[in-house]
């Protein structure tokens, strides 16, 4: 559709944008924030448009199109009956037309914050003979008051315009009455009272402010009817920068809203059950679309393969499949009906994807959750398993897939490209097919060790879990490290040639703070090691706890140490055997070989 079908600009008289905000043919998409401007803000805009100076543009969407359904509120300050359907949505201006209409076309007091930040209380005066004094910024001659219409100081009434005749006195004008035609003249006639000096003020201010606001024009962009879903939420968010942005998800819960569906109260009861497993407290609400997103999508494909397949597609049709995606226009997109089908089937996959990677795999919790992103494509995957998801051979795809995804660092970026490939590749691979991409692209290099210093890394994470879930045993009791007493135990990555010994003894910073000279132990042990030399902790182990030394060096072999080096205080040689360790432990988990280096010095950047 042509972009000036699409759009029609026109500049509207204030008085009737404010007539049709009052009457409801104007209102906000129920996305849209509250109305949050300060005193200062509000001032300022209306000064600006009593001198006609340029406020900006609005922008507006025609309402009626099926397809773009958003639940709507009035304005704030807006009195009017809930049936009242709207003709537009105000998508860009709220906060403007907000502050217009408050301050202009309603009698109460204006709700906003001061200077700190407080909720305040309003209402706005302009002084006459101020606002007539080209001298005089015009924000000057703004009165602002308490809404019992006086101003205090220490306790004491500064001014009091509670009653007309005050407000005579003083020559100060509610700004409610600047567009109200006969309310203003009857205030005139209080204020003049036979006075021919006052009349000449008057006059020149009916002439020069008055006139000039009621025939003051702001430029509105009315999006019309036709324009689609996306294109719509996507300008919103493009001109929301005054405020908070919006993510996919508040879009979506708008739309739902229109159905009365709360998406926001559905959601937060899934959270609650998701969190019951400390590998998924990071999942968010948009993690949880994008899997929908990917099965629905995978829906319309397959039913586009079928009637392929069966001749019903006309030539053009047929060379186009549909993409199987979850970027951000396919889920806003979803369909209530989709979200209702795959909701709770998502819910209960994501449920088993925490197990298996919290009980399966060794991932303690979300803090050391390699990537949260991957856990979409494997949420979907699980929907479509069903019950061959008890198949050992199948977990053992979905394993090296999962790996291979973590080692090979393939879900930090661009990764709504990569899940839509992973629902079909994965599952065609669990039913005989070739292997996926992810697993065929997933390579790690040996030098990479040397960088992974922190948690910030994927594989740093990644490897720790690993150790976990081959059975890195507690040095003292012998035993595996448990999931279950993980956090009870305050298990933590620790030095294992400690970094007091390190520096003492010349190793470099890149080596000693390294994944290779790190591994995952109870705080109760970590006390004992403390900033000892290898060989003298593991004595002191042995004394104070009776651990046999043979039973002690098996448990350094579940860690991938060797006992000897370490025994030996031989870092260069404890470095070397437990680097080439870890990599066989890293090649077992993605399936594959990886490629030794040489002339590796172990140089690079940390994370």
């Amino acid at each position: 559709m042509a972009a000036d079908v699409m759009f029609q600009s026109d500049k509207i008289n204030l008085v009737e944008l404010l007539q049709r905000v009052g009457s409801g043919a104007i209102q906000l998409p129920d996305f849209q924030r509250d109305w949050v401007w300060d005193e200062e803000r509000l001032i300022s805009l209306l000064a600006s448009v009593t001198l006609s100076f340029p406020i900006g543009t609005l922008m507006t969407l025609e309402t009626g199109n099926p397809d773009v359904r958003f639940a709507y509120r009035p304005l704030a300050g807006v009195r009017i009956d809930k049936s009242v359907e709207p003709e537009e949505l105000l998508l860009d201006g709220q906060q403007r037309l907000t502050t217009l209409y408050q301050m202009l076309g309603t009698d109460g007091p204006v709700r906003t914050r001061d200077v700190r930040g407080r909720q305040i209380d309003r209402r706005y005066y302009l002084d006459i003979p101020k606002a007539l004094d080209r001298g005089v910024d015009r924000e000057e001659a703004i009165v602002a008051v308490n809404a019992d219409r006086t101003v205090r100081q220490l306790h004491r009434v500064h001014l009091d315009l509670t009653t007309r005749e005050q407000e005579y006195k003083h020559e100060l004008l509610p700004v409610r009455l600047l567009l109200a035609g006969k309310a203003r003249k009857e205030w005139m006639r209080g204020y003049v009272d036979g006075d021919q000096e006052r009349w000449d003020r008057w006059d020149e201010f009916e002439t020069t402010i008055v006139e000039a606001l009621t025939k003051y024009q702001i430029p509105v962009i009315k999006m019309r009817k036709a324009t689609p879903r996306e294109a719509v939420c996507q300008v919103f968010e493009k001109v929301n920068t005054g405020g908070v942005s919006l993510n996919v998800f508040e879009l979506v819960t708008a739309m739902y809203a229109a159905d009365e569906f709360d998406l926001r109260e559905d959601w937060e009861a899934r959270r609650i059950r998701l969190r019951c497993n400390p590998v998924l407290e990071g999942v968010e609400n948009t993690d949880f679309l994008q899997a929908i997103s990917l099965l629905a999508t995978q829906d319309v494909r397959t039913e586009w393969e079928q009637r392929r397949a069966s001749g019903q597609l006309a030539l053009e049709e047929a060379e186009r499949p549909p993409a199987i995606s979850c970027k951000r226009r396919d889920v806003l997109r979803l369909s209530l009906d989709e979200y209702r089908r795959y909701a709770e089937q998502v819910t209960l996959a994501f449920l088993e994807a925490g197990k298996f990677l919290h009980f399966g795999q060794g991932i303690p919790s979300n803090e050391w959750l390699p990537y949260r992103t991957q856990l979409v494509p494997l949420a979907a995957v699980l929907v479509r398993l069903g019950e061959k998801w008890a198949d050992p051979q199948v977990r053992e795809k979905i394993a090296r897939w999962y790996w291979c995804g973590v080692f090979g660092e393939l879900y930090g970026s661009s990764t709504e490209t990569r899940f839509a490939r992973d629902l079909p590749e994965v599952l065609g691979w669990v039913h005989g097919g070739p292997v996926p991409s992810t697993v065929e692209e997933a390579n790690f290099r040996p030098a990479r060790l040397y960088t992974m210093r922190t948690r910030n890394s994927a594989a740093y994470r990644g490897l720790y879990s690993l150790l976990l879930r081959d059975g890195a045993a507690d040095l003292v009791t012998g035993k595996p490290i448990e999931i279950t007493t993980y956090f009870e135990d305050a298990v933590d990555v620790r030095h294992v040639f400690p970094r007091a010994w390190c520096e003492k003894n010349g190793v470099d910073s890149g080596h000693m703070d390294c994944i290779v000279n790190k591994t995952p132990l109870p705080a109760m042990t970590s006390r004992e090691i403390g900033s000892r030399a290898p060989s003298e902790y593991l004595s002191r182990l042995e004394t104070q706890f009776g651990v046999d030394s043979g039973e002690l060096n098996a448990a350094l072999g579940t860690h991938a140490i060797d006992a000897g080096a370490l025994r030996a205080n031989d870092f260069d040689a404890f470095f070397a055997a437990r680097k080439e360790q870890l990599l066989r432990r890293i090649e077992t988990a993605m399936g594959k070989p990886i490629t030794r280096e040489t002339g590796d010095t172990g140089e690079g950047t940390g994370e």
